[in-house]
């Protein structure tokens, strides 16, 4: 870079505020690296990837809004809801990208998963350390809530970390299962009721339909390999 400013005769002023935007930038991509490895991503998988011409169904205008951050300010919950392999958490996984370049700290977890170490937690005394983690992440994704019943003690511990976000912190959810079928994982009807009224309120709620997009493609594929032979 120093040879490049002798040949274009740039001043001393001019080549130390290259300099410093080069490294203002190699900064801010480390953070936002350090971002992605601290959010424990199962995948890396952009909203830039996600073929909305497949799921037309899906606001695709709206996706890229709640990208843009705003829903996280005002910490306003955002709930995927459709069958499997209908584009729940990839949608989510971008969300969750989309955030880790604004710097944001993230974590990505299954319900299952969330459950199974705050149990722990609690087995060895060390559940207010860990909820106290959990808490200082400004986006928290909680993937598969529904795809396993969770036993009472479980609820409630996944209850407690989502309603100290509450109007607080953002989180994001997928589901397999409609709101109504809720009481199939949350067994206590008054603690099902409490969860709801957590996650709903002010949230942005979008279904992603019953059609799985990876049966189609498995298909798809079957075909052209079966038309080329």
């Amino acid at each position: 870079m120093a040879e490049q400013a002798i040949r274009e005769k740039q001043s001393h002023q001019r080549y130390l505020e290259v300099l410093l935007a080069m490294e203002v930038e190699e900064r801010g991509s480390h953070a936002v690296a350090r971002r992605l490895q601290q959010s424990h991503l199962p995948r890396m998988k952009t909203l830039e990837e996600f073929n909305f011409d497949q799921a037309q169904h899906i606001p695709a205008a709206r996706i890229r809004e709640l990208a843009d951050g705003g829903y996280i300010e005002r910490a306003e919950p955002v709930i995927f809801i459709g069958e499997c392999g209908t584009g729940k958490t990839h949608l989510t996984t971008g969300l969750c990208v989309a955030a880790c370049r604004q710097k944001r700290r993230v974590r990505f977890t299954t319900a299952a998963a969330l459950v199974n170490e705050l149990v722990d937690a609690k087995n060895q005394n060390q559940l207010r350390r860990t909820l106290a983690r959990w808490s200082r992440y400004q986006v928290i994704a909680i993937d598969e809530v529904g795809y396993v019943p969770l036993a009472e003690a479980g609820a409630e511990l996944l209850f407690q970390v989502i309603a100290d976000r509450a109007e607080r912190a953002t989180v994001l959810i997928t589901t397999n299962l409609p709101f109504s079928e809720w009481t199939q994982v949350f067994t206590n009807a008054r603690l099902c009721k409490a969860m709801l009224d957590r996650i709903t309120d002010r949230a942005h709620i979008i279904e992603t339909g019953t059609e799985s997009y990876r049966f189609r493609r498995s298909m798809e594929k079957r075909q052209r390999h079966q038309g080329a032979s």
